[in-house]
């Protein structure tokens, strides 16, 4: 390892006990006071918006600087505007017999990317000291000067406003090595990860309690009913805003087939150019590496940019290229997640094609991120909705703008959870509220031992649910384990096996004698000895077997209870063929 990489490891061992020793303050700040610093520094991040988002343009080359302007604008005022009056210090909620109070985490380990710098590191600033914690932000390494300088001006307003200086800070020797003893770090409470695939990983194989997100790939389905002129307008909206840097913009456009033609005319008519099949095969040639994965090269970049780099003549004042394509997967170049204004196009025929279409490009790259829909009819929405294995279906606006929370009423946020779907812990759009954790006073409500007034069902309500208050008191696991064992010795006792038919022709060819045969006891042969399986075994067989010291033999078929596994496998009782 290099002089550099230990210095950087060091910095990020620092940095994490400082923050640290500065969460001892922070973390018993009154609300006030918070929401003071918190103000502060939102305000300031708000009148530098456009200087930080100028900043992030010319250092990384991604994007429009306009637009990351007013991505900061959006972390910096509509952010911090929505939570300003989340109560996130002593009691925050009192329903009189539960009593919710907040705690901090205490130091938050901030993975910044370098397509949404300065206005990710603004959002995480805010959420992070509003719910009391401290954080230590790792910048991409091709963004770390806006990066370092976003940090600076918020944290200079939060010291000004009575912020410790320490529980801010942004390291400087940016290094794989750094994030990765940033994360791994004893004193490290949580992680906010936002960054690619294997930065995700290994923020959620540190160990540590971690946020992180995953790719978009974002499909946008125009159901028959869509207003087609709005569709279009959103989806360019979309994919056009920043060049495609954020990852809920669409990806992929999907159109019911009675919409074909006036879709297409729309794209025309709105910047959106349709390559010829040479033309989109040689795009395709610079959307990836020679590896089938992205080409970095070409992200946040115009369409004007990608069409020149492929040395394809585009007509002038095109928003963005469009290719229609074939298929979804490693052999479709365009239906990958390509972060610019490039969309795949595919046709389909009703909403079940589509929703399966969407599917797909989902499954390919995008699992919980983010899917989108134009329809005019809402119960479409929901039935898509639901076929859609993404955290955010947006409906009848820009996936970029209604997933984050601009054009929705989603949680305001710049960290989108990916759910089970992509490996993420949450599917939430993450906000102060996933950096606290929540005790419980609770007060006794159903007193122990207590006799329960006996509720008889309504009759005209055969299916109605006694309340919990008045409910009786529920059997341990134990009683359980036993009523299920007598019920079912119970069950197997009183349920003979049927005798097989008498056989016909060709009695071995019967089915029916073949699947009666197979439910009876079969007697299994061990060291010269044979040995029945037993067809049901219950605690209480276990337990008898267990005293005389004998084995009890079962197959697959066997039925055990719950308790009888448990014991029997506790005791190595069982033994089979």
């Amino acid at each position: 390892m290099g002089d550099k990489d230990l210095i950087a490891q060091q910095e990020a061992r620092d940095a994490v006990e400082a923050a640290h020793r500065a969460f001892q303050t922070i973390a018993r700040f009154d609300q006030a006071k918070i929401d003071a610093i918190c103000e502060a520094m939102a305000k300031v991040a708000l009148a530098e918006s456009a200087r930080l988002g100028l900043l992030a343009h010319e250092e990384t080359g991604f994007g429009k600087a306009d637009d990351k302007r007013e991505k900061n604008r959006f972390a910096a005022e509509d952010v911090w505007n929505y939570f300003r009056t989340l109560k996130t210090v002593g009691v925050v909620a009192d329903n009189g017999s539960v009593v919710e109070i907040a705690s901090p985490r205490g130091v938050v380990a901030a993975i910044i990317p370098s397509t949404n710098p300065t206005s990710t590191a603004i959002f995480k600033i805010i959420i992070s000291i509003k719910s009391r914690n401290t954080i230590v932000l790792s910048p991409h390494p091709s963004a770390a000067r806006c990066i370092a300088e976003t940090t600076r001006v918020m944290r200079e307003a939060g010291i000004a406003n009575g912020l410790p200086p320490e529980a801010i800070y942004c390291i400087q020797n940016s290094t794989i090595e750094a994030t990765e003893t940033l994360m791994k770090h004893k004193r490290t409470a949580v992680i906010l990860a936002t960054g690619g695939i294997g930065l995700v990983r290994a923020a959620y194989s540190s160990g540590k309690p971690a946020f992180g997100v995953g790719p978009g790939n974002v499909p946008c389905f125009i159901e028959r009913t869509a207003n087609a002129a709005k569709a279009v307008s959103d989806i360019l909206t979309g994919t056009c805003f920043d060049n495609g840097t954020i990852c809920a913009s669409e990806q992929s456009v999907v159109v019911d087939a009675p919409l074909e033609a006036e879709v297409r005319e729309q794209f025309k008519q709105q910047g959106g150019h349709f390559l010829n099949p040479a033309e989109a095969e040689a795009v395709a040639k610079v959307l990836l590496t020679p590896q089938r994965t992205l080409n970095a090269g070409i992200v946040g970049k115009s369409a004007e940019y990608i069409a020149n780099l492929a040395g394809v003549t585009i007509p002038s004042g095109t928003r963005c290229l469009l290719a229609d394509c074939a298929g979804v997967g490693r052999d479709y170049p365009w239906s990958i997640e390509k972060l610019s204004p490039t969309l795949a196009f595919f046709v389909v025929d009703g909403i079940e094609q589509g929703a399966d279409r969407c599917y797909e490009i989902l499954q390919f790259g995008g699992m919980g991120h983010t899917a989108g829909m134009h329809t005019q009819n809402r119960d479409a929405a929901i039935a898509y909705g639901a076929k859609m294995p993404a955290s955010r279906v947006v409906i009848n606006s820009p996936t970029t703008h209604g997933a984050i929370g601009f054009s929705t009423d989603l949680p305001p946020s710049m960290t989108l959870g990916c759910g089970s779907w992509g490996g993420n812990v949450t599917s939430d759009n993450v906000s102060p509220i996933h950096l606290m954790d929540i005790k419980r006073v609770a007060w006794e409500t159903k007193p122990v031992g207590a006799e329960r007034p006996k509720v008889k069902a309504a009759a005209a309500q055969p299916t109605a649910t006694p309340s919990v208050m008045t409910q009786k008191p529920k059997p341990n696991r134990d009683q359980i384990a036993a009523i299920v064992d007598q019920f079912l010795s119970k069950k197997i006792a009183d349920t003979p096996l049927p005798d097989p038919p008498q056989p016909a022709a060709q009695p071995d060819a019967s089915p029916v004698k073949t699947i009666i045969h197979e439910l009876r006891p079969q007697s299994l042969t061990e060291n010269g000895t044979n040995h029945t399986p037993m067809d049901f075994v219950s605690e209480t067989d276990v337990r008898a077997a267990i005293e005389k010291g004998e084995k009890i033999y079962i197959t697959p078929k066997t039925i055990l209870t719950p308790s009888a596994r448990d014991l029997g496998n506790e005791k190595d009782i069982f033994a089979s063929a």
